[in-house]
């Protein structure tokens, strides 16, 4: 209230204090004119802490006004706003008027975009009586997966409030990449992990094979499995891989490591193998050329083939002896014998073949007036037949 009106009002009850000090109408009831107030009640109260008496007015217009005298005031209750007026004699006047609207107080008031009277920042209104939003800070219960409050999206909250997760097309922590998809033939898997030789996924322009590991058909390189590739696959039976395809070195066929036996003929190592590991047909069980004709000597010579037959004989042995013996590491020994025919009939070769074509003949002598080229010489060996090419001497 104004001034003025307090002024006015001040007068009203001073005048109905000085009526019921003398007894006026009744006691403790008055009738104001110029104050505004139709019916009051007054109450005298007891000597204040200044030694002054307080006085209250309550008026029908539904207000406490406390009139205070001496700096002594009384106030309303506890959710009361006051004001305060001070009138040209000291006096302070205060009007109590009921609680001012607040956020919380589960009304909607201006400036507000919400308020449902709770402190809980996971439903639809914050606590800040602002509608919950994704950014906010707080996690919007079944609305939002997360909310950190921030526009980073590769934290593991992305900026829709949802968790992060691999296929999300964001890299998260954790994820080496995220694509977005789920082709695991790119260069980032469905798991989020970047390919790699092993991970049985076979990269695109990258990779032949990847049986995730070494395979029969693919090596542990992710190329496929061949022999002669320089990368042993124990998968597909290889023992060994040289790069090449000799079969006279360490590593021979289907890469597998030689052995004594296996038809072939390892340099610096084997003088022979004919496929067995048997004695007594040429080449030893060793892989060691043996004589043809074993038992029939100590001494041993290559029987003059050219075919890397030995034959065994002794050291008295005249020249035919040998041509003899020579023949028997060919054919055997009892199957050789003198063809009759051609120059002095001394040729040796295999019994009842003759001197055909396709014979082989053993010459323990000279031929200088042969009847045919070339001259033969002691211990040439002619093939085929009489007139044939000279293969070697059984005599080296």
């Amino acid at each position: 209230m104004g001034r003025k009106s307090v002024s006015s009002w001040l007068c009203g009850v001073a005048g109905a204090l000085a009526l019921a000090a003398c007894g006026g109408e009744g006691p403790g009831e008055s009738s104001f004119s110029g104050s505004g107030v139709s019916q009051a009640s007054l109450e005298t109260l007891g000597p204040t802490t200044g030694g002054e008496a307080s006085t209250s007015v309550d008026a029908t217009a539904g207000t406490a006004d406390t009139l205070e005298t001496g700096g002594t005031e009384s106030s309303g209750g506890p959710d009361a706003s006051t004001t305060s007026e001070e009138t040209s004699a000291g006096t302070e006047v205060t009007a109590t008027t009921g609680p001012q609207p607040s956020c919380g107080d589960g009304v909607v008031d201006p400036g507000e975009a919400c308020d449902d009277g709770d402190a809980d920042n996971t439903d639809d209104c914050l606590d800040t009586c602002e509608q919950a939003s994704c950014g906010d800070g707080f996690v919007h219960a079944g609305v939002e997966g997360c909310d950190d409050g921030n526009d980073d999206d590769d934290d593991g909250c992305t900026n829709d409030c949802e968790l992060g997760s691999c296929g999300d097309g964001v890299v998260q922590p954790g994820e080496a990449c995220d694509d977005g998809d789920d082709d695991d033939t790119d260069d980032c898997l469905s798991t989020c992990a970047l390919p790699s030789c092993g991970d049985g996924f076979v990269y695109a322009g990258v990779e032949d094979c990847d049986d995730g590991g070494e395979s029969a058909s693919c090596d542990a390189d992710c190329t496929p499995a061949v022999c002669g590739d320089g990368v042993i696959n124990a998968s597909a039976g290889e023992t060994c891989d040289d790069e090449n395809m000799s079969d006279n070195d360490a590593c021979v066929g289907a890469c597998v490591m030689a052995s004594c036996g296996d038809g072939f003929l390892q340099d610096g190592v084997e003088t022979c193998d004919d496929g067995n590991q048997q004695g007594g047909d040429g080449c030893g069980a060793d892989c060691e050329i043996e004589c043809g004709n074993p038992g029939e000597g100590s001494l041993v010579a290559e029987n003059g083939t050219g075919m890397n037959k030995l034959y065994c004989y002794n050291e008295v042995d005249t020249v035919d002896t040998r041509a003899k013996k020579a023949c028997h590491s060919h054919f055997g020994i009892g199957n050789c014998c003198i063809i009759q025919g051609g120059y002095n009939s001394l040729q040796w070769g295999q019994c009842g073949q003759g001197g055909g074509a396709g014979t082989y003949h053993w010459h323990p002598d000279s031929h200088p007036q042969g009847h045919c080229a070339p001259v033969y010489s002691p211990g040439d060996v002619v093939s085929p037949g009489w007139c044939g090419v000279i293969l070697g001497s059984f005599l080296d």
